[in-house]
């Protein structure tokens, strides 16, 4: 018996799950799709106002990425998700106050993924933001 198969009578919550079902493709396909349709208005709305946007884009950047893992890459899209949402724990349109939730979450993706987001990736954040007229 494989150490990742677990019984089918005995479900022991530490033990680890089979690689392949350890995200779940339906909600990575969700969450690429709400980036896929939020993420561009949401970032140019707010690219100026919010001080981790370099961060914000790399991982946007590393999560298009064909070489980026698909665990680090469903967690990169739910961060994202995350971030395009309108409602969320504390919103948006709160002066002062809306963004730091993503900041949070965005902050806490960077500290786990960091090696993931390559130089690369940040790059072309930078390049971007330097466009926009943003450093």
């Amino acid at each position: 018996m494989s150490k990742f198969n677990r019984s089918e009578t005995t479900l022991d919550p530490r033990a680890p799950l089979e690689p392949s079902r350890a995200l779940t493709p339906i909600a990575i396909r969700v969450n690429e799709q709400r980036v896929n349709d939020g993420f561009w208005p949401k970032f140019r709305k707010v690219a100026t106002r919010v001080p981790f946007a370099a961060d914000v884009l790399s991982i946007y950047y590393a999560a298009r990425d064909p070489q980026t893992p698909i665990a680090s890459k469903g967690m990169m899209l739910a961060a994202l998700a995350y971030f395009v949402l309108p409602a969320d724990a504390v919103p948006d349109i709160i002066p002062g106050l809306g963004f730091t939730d993503d900041a949070a979450v965005i902050g806490a993706l960077v500290a786990l993924l960091g090696r993931t987001l390559k130089p690369r990736h940040k790059l072309a954040a930078q390049g971007l933001l330097k466009r926009m007229g943003k450093d």
